[in-house]
C-alpha cells in the first residue's frame, strides 16, 4: 500500500498542516529530486517509467507550495552530469519536460505562478529552448511564487558562469575589481534577484547535495526524505516545512533561545485550499 493510500494519511496531512506556522514558512524551498530510476527498477519497469511518474509530484509539490505562500521554488530537474545518460533516456525526458510546460500551463496560471529557469539552457535543443521561452514570457507578470527549474545546471558551471560575467565587467570598466563582494556576486548567479534557499530537501534518502546551488545554500537548512520521488506528496512537503520550523536558525551567530533575538523571519503566508 503507498504511503498515501493508507486510511489515516488525510487524518495525519491536516494534523501535519495544523503545525505549520504560515507566518514563519521558508522563502525559498529547493528540492533535488532522486530515486526516479529506483522506483522503476523496484516495479521492474524501464527508468523513463519512473520520470514519467515524478511527473505527479512535480505537480503537486508546485500547487502545494502556491497555495501555502512560498516565495520560490526550485526543483533540480537536470543536471550536466545527466547528459552522460543513454540517449534514449534524456530524450524521454525532454519529451516530459515539454509535455509538463504544454499540460500544466493553466495551473501556473490559476495560481499566478511566474515560471523561470536556471542552468545552461543553451545545451538544450532549440525546440525545448522556444518552449521554455514562451513560458518564461507568458508568465512574467504573475505575481505569485517564482517556479525554477534547474535544467542543464551545475552549481559549479554556475560559478565558473559568474566569474567570467564578473571578469567580464572589470575588463570593460562596469565594474572596480574592489567593488567585488558577496552582493556582486549573487547579482551575477543564475539565480540572481531570488532569495537564497532556507530548505533544501532531497529525496531518496542520499545524502549529498549534487552540485546544485552551492552558493546559494550555504545556510539553507537540510532535509533529507527515503521516499523516492514519484512517491513524494503533499504531506511530505508538509514534515519538511514543520521539521524546518523547529529549528534554530543562527546564520553563524548566537541561536534565538540564547540571544532573545528573532530567527530570521520568512514569508507570510495564506494558505489557499
Amino acid at each position: 500500500m503507498a504511503a498515501d493510500d493508507r486510511p489515516d494519511a488525510g487524518a495525519e496531512e491536516r494534523e501535519l498542516l495544523r503545525q505549520i506556522d504560515l507566518t514563519r514558512l521558508p522563502r525559498h524551498v529547493a528540492i533535488i529530486m532522486d530515486g526516479n530510476g529506483r522506483w522503476a527498477r523496484q516495479r521492474s519497469l524501464p527508468r523513463v517509467a519512473g520520470h514519467r511518474a515524478g511527473i505527479a509530484s512535480v505537480r503537486e509539490t508546485v500547487e502545494t507550495c502556491a497555495r501555502l505562500g512560498v516565495e520560490v521554488l526550485t526543483l533540480y530537474a537536470f543536471s550536466r552530469e545527466n547528459w552522460r545518460r543513454p540517449a534514449r533516456e534524456v530524450n524521454a525526458l525532454m519529451r516530459l519536460l515539454r509535455r509538463y510546460l504544454n499540460q500544466e500551463m493553466h495551473l501556473l496560471t490559476e495560481h499566478q505562478i511566474r515560471f523561470r529557469t536556471i542552468g545552461r539552457v543553451d545545451e538544450l535543443s532549440a525546440t525545448v529552448r522556444r518552449e521554455l521561452a514562451e513560458a518564461v514570457d507568458l508568465t512574467r507578470e504573475h505575481e505569485g511564487m517564482t517556479f525554477v527549474i534547474a535544467l542543464s545546471y551545475s552549481g559549479r558551471a554556475e560559478i565558473v558562469d559568474m566569474t567570467r560575467r564578473v571578469a567580464e565587467d572589470v575588463a570593460s570598466g562596469r565594474l572596480p575589481a574592489d567593488a567585488i563582494d558577496e552582493s556582486i556576486v549573487a547579482e551575477h548567479l543564475d539565480t540572481a534577484g531570488l532569495p537564497d534557499p532556507d530548505l533544501l530537501v532531497r529525496t531518496s534518502g542520499e545524502m549529498r547535495v549534487s552540485n546544485f546551488l552551492l552558493w546559494q545554500i550555504a545556510y539553507a537548512e537540510l532535509w533529507v526524505s527515503k521516499v523516492l520521488w514519484p512517491d513524494f506528496r503533499r504531506r511530505h512537503l508538509y514534515e519538511a516545512i514543520v521539521d524546518y520550523q523547529k529549528r534554530d536558525r543562527r546564520f553563524g551567530g548566537v541561536g534565538d533561545s540564547e540571544s532573545g533575538d528573532p530567527i530570521a523571519p520568512g514569508t507570510k503566508g495564506v494558505f489557499r485550499p
